[in-house]
């Protein structure tokens, strides 16, 4: 597997010199200030991760007073109580993206979040005290207690939130595979494995957070990869 120092003098390579690359770099929460998080803002950035994929991130922006609204400000307790004719009622929203699947997901999702709440004092906390060395283990949480959180959608959200980690797009991957962590996209529980021993491996040599490791490793790349 390729030292971080040989990809990131790659990436700024590609990129036009350290400053540019630095200048890219995702901004980090330090694990108090993700406790300080109100539940509401876990469970509307969940809501928000979900309604994103698959649909242009803008039309959603537009409509998201029309979110805070129909989801009562995302109080998960209230959410969470939102009986079948609320639901239904929200399918005819046009104050909202009338997706029956994502819209029921968001009460999954405020169940998921009053379940942390009960167990852990706050999405928060939970969210704060998950090594950034373990995050597959959060994402395969994220897949069997949220819901429509698997995969990037996952990612993403916590990239929104500020919780420190990898976001495995198309970019990422295709460097994992060039420079030697996994053969192929990794899917399977081994090569999950082998990319969070790569991001562990890469994030102790060089003492930087997980995302910009994750940054770097997507500037490193480029149509000829």
């Amino acid at each position: 597997m390729e030292s971080f120092a040989a990809i990131r003098a790659r990436a700024v390579e590609r990129k036009g010199g350290a400053d540019a690359i630095d200048a890219l770099m995702p901004q980090m929460r330090a694990s108090d200030e993700l406790a300080a998080i109100p539940d509401d803002r876990w469970l509307a950035a969940m809501t928000r991760a979900v309604f994103n994929s698959g649909f242009n991130w803008k039309v959603i922006d537009a409509k998201w007073d029309g979110f805070e609204t129909a989801f009562h400000g995302f109080d998960p307790g209230r959410v969470a109580f939102m009986d079948e004719d609320a639901i239904d009622a929200l399918t005819r929203d046009t104050g909202i993206v009338r997706h029956a699947g994502k819209i029921t997901a968001t009460r999954e999702n405020a169940v998921f979040v009053t379940d942390l709440i009960r167990e852990h004092g706050s999405a928060g906390r939970f969210f704060a005290d998950w090594p950034a060395s373990d995050q597959i283990g959060l994402m395969e949480t994220l897949k069997k207690r949220g819901s429509r959180l698997g995969g990037n959608t996952g990612q993403y959200f916590l990239r929104h939130m500020g919780k420190d980690g990898f976001v495995l797009g198309g970019d990422v991957v295709k460097a994992l595979i060039k420079w030697g962590a996994v053969e192929k996209p990794p899917t399977s529980k081994r090569d999950l494995a082998a990319t969070q021993a790569a991001f562990n491996g890469w994030a102790e040599e060089t003492g930087l957070p997980m995302a910009h490791v994750s940054r770097t490793l997507a500037l490193s790349v480029g149509e000829e990869d």
